[in-house]
Parts: C-alpha cells; structure tokens; sequence
C-alpha cells in the first residue's frame, strides 16, 4: 500500500502539466505497450491495463505500473490577407504564429490484484487527453492579455472489476471518476462584440474544474486458438460545468466527454507474432460545445447599416446559449494497425499505424486557432524488456504524428470592395497545422 500511495502522490504532483491530444483530443494510446502498437489491442489482454479493455485484466495476473511521457505538440495558425477594417468586423492580424507550449509530462499508474482465479480489481490513474495553446499573440486583437490560448486536461481514476465468464471468455466493468480542468486567454473582443452571453465568464478567469462520474464495459472472447475478439463501450461522461466560462462554451459552461467504443481483432500469426486491427469510433456530436458549428450569422447581436445606425439580430444566439457556437468537430472513425513480435531472450518488439478522419471541417477553423487538433495519421515502434521470471519490465514507445493541416476562411472580416456591392466575400484564410512526437517509458513489476 505505501508503494500505491507514494506512486498516486507522484501523479498528482504532474497532472497540472498533463495536457495533450491525438484522436481528436483523446489520446492516441494509453500506457507504453499500448501506444508501441498506435492504440491497438483491443483484443490483445497483455498490454490493457492502462485504460485498455477492462475484460482483460483478469488475465494480466497480479501487475503494478508506472509510466511517463514525454508529449511535444507543435501547433501553429497563419493568417492571410490583411484585415478589411471595416465597421463591425473582426479581422486578424496577417502571419504565422506558433504556440509557445511545446512539452507536457503525461504520467500514468495502474495495479491489478487477482481476487480469485476467475476475477480481479485493478485501479488505475491516467490522462485522458486535452488541448492547450499558448500563442505569444493578441490573436483576436484582445487588449487585456498579451498570449491567446486554451488549457484543457483531463484526468481518469478507473476502478475495474474484471472476470472470465468460462476459459475463454471475460467481462469487465469499470467505473470512471473524471476530473478536468480548463483556461482561456484572450478571447475578450468577444464579449466587447456582444458575441457572449456572459461577458465576465468568457475569458481571463484562470482554471476552473470540472468533476463527472462514467462507466466502460468490455468483452474479450478467444474464438479459436489463434484468433481473439475484444471490444469496449464508454457512454458520454455528463461533467458539472465550467461556471467560470459558462460565456463561452455552449450550454452555459458545458463540456461533457464524449460517447465513444472500440471492436478489434487479434491474430496470433506464429508463436512469435501477433497483428491486431481495431475500430474506434468518438461521437464528439453529442457533446454541444465541441460539435456546435460556428454560426457568424448568429452571433453579432445586430447588423450596421449603410447609414451608421444598428438593427438587432433577430437570430442572435450567443456564446454560451444553449445552441450556442462551438468548435464544429465532426464525428471521426479511427483504424489502427499493430503488430507485437517476441523475440525470445525477454525482448519483445512492436510497431503500429493509425489513422483518424479530420474532425475539423475547413469552415471552423477559427475558433479551432485554440485548439487545432488537426492529426490523422500517426506512426509507432516500441519494445520491452523483462527481467527474469519477476514480472519486472520495462517498456518504450515512441509516436510520430505526421504533419497535417487545415485551411479556411475567416468568418467574421470580408472583401470591402465586395462587400460594398452586398456581396459578403471571406477577406482572409486561416491555416492549422499540427505534428507531434511522444517519447513514453514505463515499468512493470
């Protein structure tokens, strides 16, 4: 038990700089092992404690691990096109600017204690995933904070109760305690655009946190001696709200975690080789604040006329209502490919692929200048090695994110000359690009 607590008060010590994303803002793997293999395995119990299928621990025997990564995102918006300055519009300041937060520690623990020979308990604390950005920016031309940006992290403390319903077959049942914490800098031109619904909760206010309670079920079954099914399904997490940010994110603060499930494969294709193949799926649509698509038309509280003079927006919605404008992320498919050779000598090798849809569309990225999550493709190799017959390991990973990007139009600022004619013409494009590379090491024992 002192060694539990010694490994949780460590964690704790990290999670203020725990704050990275991948799939979307979840991550692309959990624990070494795991992210060896680009998130596969779902059907591979040997690498699942760290947030893998809960079915599965009750075959990993009585397992502790403590594991740390090394996260370097590189995050970057050009603006082109100088800003129209008209009357009523929003224009950006034209160049490329870089995010100044490039390295985050992401720790993670978990142990498995065997409760019997048909069941176990394990506990586990790990980082979800989030966004952060921190531009050296008035990005939106907000005078009160010289940087512009987002913090966002997320932290899980699962408590899973696993068991084989016959030798070949198990369940498990783990219940999630979510904690998560959130910042904005310099979106106050927002509110001064009577764009917020609540000015004073929009921006500048530091971290507030947010606390939720989920559940994820998992199955594992071994169909035949070489080929093995798994699949897990984790039901939206409904946090308690953001209050100190209840004027930018729809639903007065919102910010649930999104739906998402997991089917995959295993394929033993020697004693040596294995190859696993898994289908993600993360239904950011049903959270309001991350898929509610901009609306330009719905935000500005009125329209100025020709003469100077203002008519009200009959079609107002502003940040923070209940139907108010969010990030637009779509819904996104995630595929990966992993393959795990045991070489003998306690060597074992792995290397995986993933690949994920966009799920920013090219008519949000505006608001995603804070969080350009922008990734589809990631690449991985990872080893292990074990000390004896002990259960003593330790365990490398390393995850390249292939650069990737998004370009758009700038919503809120339009061409003078078009739009003298009625014409509203975007006067600027917006750019995201994005990659990443994550170094992980970890310990079994």
């Amino acid at each position: 038990m002192k060694r539990i607590y010694v490994l949780t008060m460590l964690v704790g010590l990290l999670m203020p700089s725990l704050t990275y994303a991948t799939d979307g803002y979840f991550g692309v793997g959990y624990g070494a092992q795991n992210k060896g293999l680009a998130g596969a395995g779902i059907a591979w119990y040997k690498n699942s404690l760290i947030n893998g299928n809960p079915a599965a621990h009750v075959l990993l025997g009585k397992q502790y691990q403590l594991g740390v990564g090394f996260f370097n995102p590189n995050r970057q918006y050009t603006v082109a096109g100088n800003p129209s300055m008209m009357p009523g519009t929003m224009g950006l300041m034209p160049g490329t600017v870089e995010s100044d937060s490039k390295l985050f520690v992401v720790p993670n623990i978990g142990a498995n204690w065997m409760l019997n020979e048909k069941s176990s308990l394990s506990a586990v604390l790990f980082g979800n995933g989030g966004m952060n950005t921190n531009y050296p920016a008035m990005t939106f031309g907000d005078q009160s904070s010289s940087t512009t940006g987002v913090d966002l992290a997320q932290m899980f403390l699962g408590v899973t109760y696993s068991r084989k319903l016959s030798e070949k077959h198990s369940l498990g049942l783990t219940v999630l305690g979510t904690y998560q914490y959130f910042e904005a800098k310099g979106l106050g031109m927002f509110g001064e655009f009577g764009m917020s619904s609540n000015p004073e909760k929009l921006t500048g206010n530091g971290h507030d946190n947010s606390f939720g309670v989920g559940l994820k079920i998992g199955y594992l079954g071994q169909l035949t001696d070489a080929l093995s099914v798994g699949a897990s399904y984790q039901p939206k997490i409904n946090m308690s709200t953001f209050d100190e940010y209840a004027g930018l994110f729809a639903e007065q603060g919102d910010f649930d975690i999104p739906e998402n499930f997991t089917i995959g494969l295993a394929y033993q294709v020697n004693d040596k080789l294995t190859a696993m193949f898994d289908y993600k799926r993360i239904n950011y649509s049903g959270v309001a604040s991350i898929a509610n698509p901009i609306d330009p038309m719905a935000l500005p509280p009125a329209f100025m006329n020709p003469d100077g003079s203002f008519t009200p927006n009959p079609n107002h919605v502003p940040l923070g209502a209940d139907n108010g404008s969010g990030f637009g992320w779509q819904d996104i498919n995630v595929y990966k490919l992993g393959l795990e050779y045991d070489k003998g000598n306690s060597w074992v090798f792995r290397g995986g692929f993933s690949h994920n849809d966009q799920p920013i569309p090219e008519s949000e990225v505006i608001f995603n200048m804070l969080a350009p999550g922008v990734i589809e493709n990631h690449i991985s190799l990872g080893c292990s090695k074990a000390f004896g017959e002990s259960g003593r390991a330790i365990h490398l990973a390393m995850v390249y994110a292939l650069p990737a990007s998004v370009k758009g139009y700038n919503p809120f600022d339009f061409d003078p000359e078009q739009a003298m004619q009625g014409n509203m013409v975007p006067n600027q494009t917006i750019e995201l690009e994005m990659n990443q590379f994550e170094l992980e090491i970890a310990f079994t024992f």
